[in-house]
């Protein structure tokens, strides 16, 4: 199977089975950036146990809001990252792909959470990141760790995502059509 290995910003990675490193076992990673530098990209589908009630309880507005925090990646897990499709009320994003940004002011992230009830729907905060040092990305994608897939915005701000994996999984044909029934582990069978 010929395979194009630079994968643009906006692409989805789904991890093979075969990846077995814990934190991107079974992870879907948006890419945000692939250069000849390096590549960076944020897991879309690791919940974790924090909210910004209790990671940003500090902050005056957030802080009043059990809105989910998601795990972007294990790298700078002191950063945060958002997510949103919503710039007519968080300014100053990038969009990655058609109606998808990054980025934004957390002072217009809290004032949208504080006054929309479904703000799960239309804004992801994550900490940490995934990064790639130069050729790191593209040697994984050759050896077979990652598969790319189009990305959507209701790919990102899905309740559920802990079926993402299998769902962008159902979504590569061909030859590889089934990997989304297969365990991490062959010996788990």
């Amino acid at each position: 199977m010929s395979m194009d290995l630079h994968v643009e910003q906006g692409t989805l990675l789904a991890a093979t089975p075969e990846l077995l490193d814990p934190n991107f076992m079974h992870s879907v990673v948006l890419i945000c950036q692939h250069t000849p530098e390096g590549a960076y990209g944020l897991v879309l589908n690791r919940r974790s146990e924090y909210t910004t009630r209790t990671l940003l309880s500090e902050h005056r507005t957030l802080g009043r809001y059990d809105h989910p925090i998601y795990v972007g990646g294990p790298v700078q897990l002191n950063s945060m990252q958002i997510l949103h499709c919503v710039p007519e009320h968080i300014r100053d994003g990038v969009e990655l792909v058609p109606g998808l940004w990054i980025g934004g002011e957390l002072e217009h992230v809290a004032h949208y959470i504080a006054e929309h009830d479904a703000s799960e729907d239309h804004v992801r905060l994550l900490v940490g990141y995934a990064g790639w040092g130069a050729g790191q990305l593209d040697a994984e994608l050759a050896g077979g760790s990652w598969l790319p897939a189009p990305c959507t915005a209701e790919h990102v701000f899905r309740r559920d995502p802990e079926n993402l994996w299998r769902d962008v999984m159902r979504t590569i044909r061909g030859e590889l059509a089934g990997l989304e029934n297969q365990p991490p582990d062959p010996e788990w069978n």
